[in-house]
């Protein structure tokens, strides 16, 4: 089974941060996945909601802020007294860097949200990040971001995020893998998958008996909260 850290250790640190993710690799992660969003002056941020309510108790969309707005909102923090905000994608790379197997880019771009979204990401990691470029992995709920990705980079590893499973628009990416919910997950999906060349991960199983169950009906990987309890 392959784990990635879910928004980094998100059941130990404030999802999203650079302490998440320093925390995952503590552990001895190698594949993080990530949120991604577009702000106001063009900045690439680390944060999964489209808006900082659930996360800084600011009813305020992200794409409305600036990365110096950014400091005007800290997020709540359970773990510890440290201060913590949205990172930018570049702030991110460098601790996950570090051994790194496969970083899932998940692109919030509902409806084209962002416009330019798939251009800004990819001028950010060929100029920050080229050598681990190969290793990207990106997903989106909004097909169209996907097909606007894959046409700026015919090399560009893409990840499936889908609800109901229809593996034809995976095939028309050029798809490598599946992601979806494991409550929608059934040993078919994986047989069509795999007799399709397409690797199947499921989101979010923080139970290693669940990731067991899942890993003998087919799945080839879990997005966990808890990536402590499955990479020692």
């Amino acid at each position: 089974m392959i784990y990635f850290a879910h928004r980094g250790a998100s059941q130990e640190r404030v999802q999203n941060t650079l302490p998440a993710f320093a925390r995952a690799r503590e552990f001895g992660a190698t594949r993080y996945e990530l949120d991604v969003h577009l702000s106001k002056d063009g900045a690439l941020l680390v944060h999964h909601d489209y808006s900082l309510l659930s996360t800084a108790g600011a009813d305020i969309q992200l794409g409305s802020l600036t990365v110096a707005d950014l400091k005007k909102y800290p997020l709540i923090n359970k773990f510890t007294q440290a201060p913590v905000f949205v990172p930018q994608l570049q702030e991110v790379l460098p601790v996950v860097r570090p051994q790194l197997a496969c970083l899932n880019i998940e692109l919030k771009n509902d409806n084209n949200r962002y416009p330019g979204l798939e251009a800004a990401l990819l001028t950010c990691l060929r100029q920050t990040a080229p050598d681990i470029l190969p290793k990207m992995l990106f997903s989106s709920f909004d097909y169209d971001t996907l097909v606007r990705l894959h046409k700026l980079d015919k090399n560009a590893r893409i990840g499936l995020l889908t609800r109901p499973f229809d593996v034809s628009k995976a095939l028309a990416l050029g798809a490598e893998s599946v992601h979806m919910n494991y409550t929608r997950f059934t040993p078919q999906i994986a047989q069509v998958c795999h007799a399709n060349n397409l690797k199947i991960y499921l989101y979010t199983v923080n139970e290693p008996a669940l990731a067991a169950r899942l890993a003998a009906e087919g799945a080839d990987g879990i997005f966990t909260d808890c990536i402590g309890l499955f990479v020692k």
